[in-house]
């Protein structure tokens, strides 16, 4: 925002005009700053800038998004009377700069503006400003005063009614805040010496201290877990550090090897190359022979029974200690992720916070489910428990889309319940795997314990599905591959071994008339084109009621204009790359067929930055009914169903026909209707008003059923169980020759 407003206020059209001018948000911590910057501004464009100072309208979403982000703090004060001495502090600044500003107070704070009424005195121009409809009582009092000359401008929202609903219940929200000036001057009980009270005599004299009821975001799980660090990627000097770094590892010779108790063993080396520029390789992979798998299984076989009976503080630790690593090695994990996966930067940082995030809360899990038995009630004389302990050795499948985060989560579920673990990662993405594991023995997993075998589903997975030694299969990927594990697994000989998995979705989102549109179809566009359509969640078809339906698609079209597709490893990039050829043809070919079957309502321009690599750019295309799907299009193409209000009951029923249940979205102002489609749907994962992707670890807990997969959810308080067996054990506690609870008792034990 400062960059383009330097950038206007420079220009030729506004060389001669003062009226252009910034809104400074006093809540902001950096407010006083942006003051001084303007300032520097000002004398060098030789022009006074109005400034509108105001106390600032979105501090909830100022505090969500810095939760949400993991920062180390938030950008503004948590206290309200903090931000009311940050405005004055701001407003003395603005007032002794009278050659440089032209002041605008936006308030209805009777203190607020007797106070500027004393600082500026004599001080020059300036103005108050009040919404149309609040605070004229107030303001013409102040026209009555002797001496006060600053005029005061009424200021009022123009639009439609629907634009404007928002903006109003927004403001109404704000003013009936408990700490809000306007709330509790309308309270006649309220004494004024409260409601005028000095925001300073509030704070007091000791050091300033957070509102102790908003936790930082590293704290927000606390005490269970800390929450994932994350970066600012709006700050132009974290930025450059994180770049810096992930070029730096960029430059290393990433070779993944098959690990096995620790050696790693050489193999046929096949090139890693770079998914948005097909002319670079980003390193080499070697295959797993059938000797590495052999004694795989033999290591982890022999080594499962000490680890599962390792005390789960120290398992805890050590996914904790992972945890750690990933974070101090953040930007080397990125570099992987951006050129290997071929992730946007957003998307690489938010694939290391999940891994993170899975370490320290399944680690948390085990703390509080392995660690002792639970006690059962049963008759006097007799002790019940009921503990869960490891089965043995689990096969880990993972997929190319979530490459270290979907690796680690389910090598790291199966670890902290007492397994040892042979992970298979997914062909396209075997170096980040490598990267995890090395950390993962780095952290304290013992090296018999986890082993790595890079290579293709067809040979090595099936060697491990199919081999007795495996006590269970964690997997993410196709339906198709999922059926044929399940078929190897229960063909294999011993005992019955579990199947976890998920497996994709045709994943909907339903917008009805009384959606917020410019919320609707930011939402749509993320949850359809955010890693190029590659997530099991994004969304995949779009039911919008016929009445907005119009309005509807020429904002999606216009927002599909602005998508740059391109280089992952370009902040800028907001679309990056599919992952291999197959993917490319795939969504080329059903391009083809929608273009002779459906109407193409909005498609992104390619760009000339991804002639070299494997891009689709993010098409919309209109269908007649979910039926025209044959299955999941696994990539960056949206298609739109238009329904009309009374049939809203047999579009979740054809959702639900289709027989996948993994992610639906719901755009409505009208809770009735939110409540009606989510009692009827049968999907794993609801959300209402926001975009479908991103599940959080612990506060989301992700996957579906039906063919979207068998549950329990990942990043879930029963995931943990899945991967463990239950043991129960029952002591006769009276065989000693009596029972010591019961002839214990007395009178005086009674109530």
């Amino acid at each position: 925002t400062l960059d383009m407003f330097a950038a206007i206020y420079g220009s030729e059209a506004a060389r001669d005009w003062e009226g252009f001018g910034l809104v400074v948000q006093a809540y902001l911590k950096r407010a006083p700053a942006v003051i001084d910057w303007l300032a520097e501004l000002a004398r060098r464009g030789g022009r006074r800038i109005p400034v509108r100072l105001v106390k600032g309208a979105y501090w909830d979403s100022e505090i969500k998004l810095a939760q949400e982000q993991g920062l180390d703090g938030y950008p503004v004060f948590t206290r309200k009377p903090a931000t009311d001495i940050s405005y004055i502090a701001c407003a003395k600044r603005l007032l002794s700069m009278s050659d440089l500003f032209y002041p605008q107070f936006a308030t209805h704070n009777a203190r607020t503006i007797a106070t500027i009424v004393e600082l500026a005195g004599e001080a020059g121009e300036y103005e108050f400003q009040r919404l149309h409809g609040m605070g004229e009582a107030l303001y013409d009092a102040l026209a009555e005063e002797d001496g006060v000359a600053a005029p005061c401008r009424v200021y009022a929202p123009v639009g439609a009614h629907q634009d404007l609903l928002p903006y109003l219940v927004r403001r109404l929200l704000e003013n009936g805040a408990n700490t809000s000036f306007v709330n509790r001057i309308a309270d006649d009980d309220a004494p004024i010496a409260d409601v005028i009270r000095d925001p300073a005599a509030s704070l007091g004299e000791t050091p300033y201290r957070p509102h102790p009821g908003i936790a930082l975001p590293g704290d927000m799980f606390a005490p269970e877990r800390a929450n994932s660090g994350g970066i600012d990627l709006a700050d132009p000097g974290s930025v450059e550090a994180l770049l810096t770094d992930i070029d730096t590892a960029l430059a290393e010779e990433w070779i993944a090897r098959p690990i096995v108790a620790g050696d790693e063993l050489d193999g046929p080396p096949t090139p890693v190359r770079n998914p948005s520029d097909r002319r670079r390789t980003v390193g080499t992979a070697m295959e797993a022979g059938e000797g590495a798998v052999r004694a795989a299984l033999e290591r982890a076989g022999a080594a499962w029974p000490a680890w599962a009976t390792t005390a789960v503080e120290e398992r805890g630790a050590a996914l904790d200690a992972y945890a750690d690593l990933l974070e101090q090695n953040r930007a080397a994990a990125m570099a992987l992720a951006i050129r290997e996966a071929g992730k946007t930067i957003p998307d690489a940082l938010a694939e290391v916070r999940e891994a993170v995030d899975f370490a320290r809360y399944y680690a948390a899990c085990a703390r509080q489910d392995f660690a002792a038995a639970a006690r059962l009630p049963g008759p006097t004389g007799e002790s019940n428990g009921i503990a869960l302990a490891g089965r043995g050795v689990f096969a880990c499948i993972s997929p190319w889309n979530f490459p270290l985060a979907i690796f680690s989560g389910q090598a790291l579920a199966a670890l902290a319940a007492g397994n040892a673990v042979i992970a298979k990662p997914a062909e396209q993405t075997p170096l980040i795997a490598a990267f995890a594991v090395r950390l993962m023995h780095r952290a304290g997993i013992p090296a018999d314990v986890l082993h790595l075998l890079p290579g293709a589903g067809a040979t090595i997975g099936a060697a491990l599905t199919g081999a007795e030694a495996i006590a269970g299969v964690a997997f993410t990927g196709s339906n198709e591959t999922a059926r044929a594990i399940a078929k190897s697994l229960a063909a294999k000989p011993g005992a019955l071994a579990p199947l976890i998995a998920e497996t994709g979705g045709q994943n909907v989102m339903i917008v009805d008339s009384s959606a917020l549109l410019e919320q609707a179809v930011a939402d749509a566009v993320g949850s359809a084109f955010t890693s190029a359509g590659q997530r099991c969640s994004c969304l995949r078809v779009l039911f919008l009621q016929e009445e907005i339906a119009a309005p509807f698609i020429a904002k999606l079209n216009g927002a599909m204009q602005e998508i740059a597709l391109g280089d992952p490893h370009d902040l800028a990039t907001d679309v990056g790359p599919l992952i291999d050829d197959a993917a490319r043809d795939t969504m080329e070919a059903h391009t083809r067929r929608m273009t002779r079957e459906a109407t193409l309502q909005g498609a992104t321009p390619m760009g000339a930055a991804s002639q070299f690599g494997l891009f689709h750019p993010p098409h919309a295309f209109e269908i007649a009914g979910l039926a025209q799907l044959s299955g999941e299009v696994f990539g960056p193409i949206l298609h739109i169903v238009r329904y009309q209000a009374d049939r809203l009951d047999d579009v979740v029923d054809a959702v639900n026909a289709a027989g996948y249940g993994l992610t639906l979205g719901i755009q409505s102002r009208i809770d009735s209707t939110i409540r009606r489609i989510a009692a009827r749907a049968r999907v794993g994962n609801i959300y209402v008003n926001r975009n479908m992707i991103g599940a959080v670890v612990g506060v989301q807990p992700f996957g579906g059923e039906g063919l979207s997969g068998t549950g329990p959810k990942a990043g879930g308080p029963r995931y943990l169980h899945r991967f463990a067996t239950e043991r129960t054990l029952t002591v006769n506690t009276a065989a000693a020759g009596g029972n010591p609870e019961l002839l214990s008792l007395t009178d005086e034990d009674l109530p």
